[in-house]
């Protein structure tokens, strides 16, 4: 299931997403890193792609090769495992 960073509206994508797509629902830029399965705000220049050039704008549409849209259900999923290793360290640590 794929969704737009923004508003979180699910789209209905099948194939490659075009530098010049918006969202439906909000107009943002669907090629962007915020977008990309491989943005990571931790990572160097916030991309995991060591091939990748420097993007500044993350929200802005760009031409990155790599792009290569983000799985939302996948990523909900990480989210769901983090928060509750979370929750396993703070009722081991709590008095």
């Amino acid at each position: 299931m794929k969704r737009c960073h923004r508003c979180q509206k699910e789209l209905g994508i099948t194939d490659r997403v075009g530098r010049a797509e918006t969202c439906p629902s909000c107009g943002t830029d669907l090629k962007s890193c915020k977008n990309c399965a491989f943005y990571d705000t931790g990572s160097y220049n916030q991309c995991r792609e060591p091939q990748a050039e420097r993007v500044l704008e993350k929200e802005r549409s760009n031409y990155c090769d790599y792009f290569l849209f983000r799985d939302s259900s996948r990523n909900m999923h990480t989210q769901d495992k983090k928060s509750d290793f979370k929750g396993k360290l703070d009722s081991l640590f709590k008095k």
